[in-house]
């Protein structure tokens, strides 16, 4: 997708840009440069992002800056192919406690159903609920799109990301081989491992089956989709407004863009520290690249009415408090990224903004809990 920088940082999208030479005013909004590059003026760019797309504009366009598109079917990696029964297994073991090392902890715990899979605190309990952690348990509705896992990236797969928690000892403090053994003395857990994998209970299979129950936790029909799909009267005129302001003023579209709403990078955005961390270096401690200090990933905004409080480290109780901080240009940090501006919104502009935000959670997927596999026990004869 083409996209005009300016020397500000700023950005503009394909739509805008295209416009703007249609229109025939590209030439008054920008200047040359000795790169031969064209520089866009700022106060023409806030102007032409305030004029250029009107409500009935938008509702022509098949195409929105971000490649901003209702979510496309889950790609399935070839070495865990998704079946029914392996399914199954997983979400049983998603909900199952003993996973942790004291038989208290699931996955469920900080991926709650009914609190948008994450667990409603600004930053989660640490194991046998006497630590807090120093981040917010991210939503895992919609993780199959993503590119890495976890608000650093650590976790290249969901199959990696799955094991990742049960094994950390301020998490669910599990030892792996400790652990397999626990479950493969499990009649049930035992045979349905050798069933779905042809094995009993692996740790890597363990993974396999998380995920591939993961990937079915995927939202679609939030009305923003349907309206994309062609269904103008999905959103109505302030929603509409604001879903202007995401692509052109607000910028929004720069980081939180295609079908996941998510860029899949990671960025400094100046949030202040909170929490019982002092720093939290964030994909810098992957990485070790200076750039990355403090960066994390953007976090898909889809459904994020269901998983407040907001931010990696659970800063902000409400999208408005989000909104504001954006409004300003972020916080103060020296390696604060240069999509970070100030974005000078209206009251009615944040207001229409969120309201834009509030159309992008979908359907849920139906959930049940599962019957859980029981422990062999002795017949009355005691053999």
């Amino acid at each position: 997708m083409a996209i005009v920088k300016t020397k500000w940082g700023l950005f503009m999208g394909t739509v805008l840009f295209v416009s703007l030479v249609s229109a025939g005013l590209l030439a008054i909004f920008t200047k040359p440069v000795e790169s031969g590059e064209p520089v866009v003026h700022p106060d023409a760019v806030q102007k032409a992002r305030r004029a250029l797309i009107t409500q009935e504009l938008l509702d022509t366009m098949t195409a929105l800056p971000g490649d901003i598109v209702p979510l496309p079917e889950v790609t399935v990696p070839k070495d865990n192919p998704m079946t029914p029964a392996k399914i199954e297994l997983g979400k049983m073991l998603f909900f199952d406690p003993r996973l942790s090392g004291n038989d208290h902890w699931a996955c469920s715990t900080c991926h709650n159903p009914s609190l948008g899979f994450s667990d409603g605190l600004p930053r989660s309990l640490g194991f046998g609920d006497e630590t807090e952690l120093g981040r917010h348990a991210p939503t895992v509705l919609n993780i199959a799109y993503n590119t890495s896992q976890f608000w650093d990236g650590r976790a290249p797969t969901m199959e990696a990301q799955a094991v990742g928690p049960i094994q950390a000892a301020r998490e669910m403090n599990s030892n792996p081989k400790e652990l397999e053994k626990e479950l493969n003395a499990i009649p049930e857990y035992k045979e349905r491992f050798i069933k779905v994998f042809g094995e009993p209970v692996t740790m890597p299979n363990i993974g396999k089956a998380i995920a591939a129950f993961e990937r079915t936790l995927v939202t679609r029909d939030a009305p923003f989709d349907r309206y994309m799909r062609g269904d103008k009267n999905a959103l109505n005129t302030q929603e509409k407004r604001g879903l202007i302001i995401y692509i052109s003023k607000a910028a929004c579209s720069q980081c939180h863009n295609g079908a996941n709403f998510t860029d899949n990078q990671f960025h400094n955005i100046g949030l202040p520290q909170v929490g019982p961390l002092k720093e939290d270096l964030g994909r810098y401690e992957v990485t070790k690249n200076e750039k990355d200090k403090k960066a994390f990933k953007t976090p898909t905004i889809r459904n994020v009415t269901l998983t407040p409080p907001y931010m990696h480290n659970g800063v902000f109780k409400t999208l408005e408090e989000v909104v504001d901080f954006y409004n300003k240009g972020g916080g103060e940090d020296p390696n604060k990224s240069d999509k970070i501006f100030k974005l000078s919104l209206t009251d009615k502009e944040k207001e229409d903004l969120v309201a834009f935000l509030k159309t992008l959670t979908g359907n849920l997927p139906i959930v049940s809990y599962p019957q859980l596999p029981q422990v062999a026990t002795k017949s009355a004869s005691g053999k």
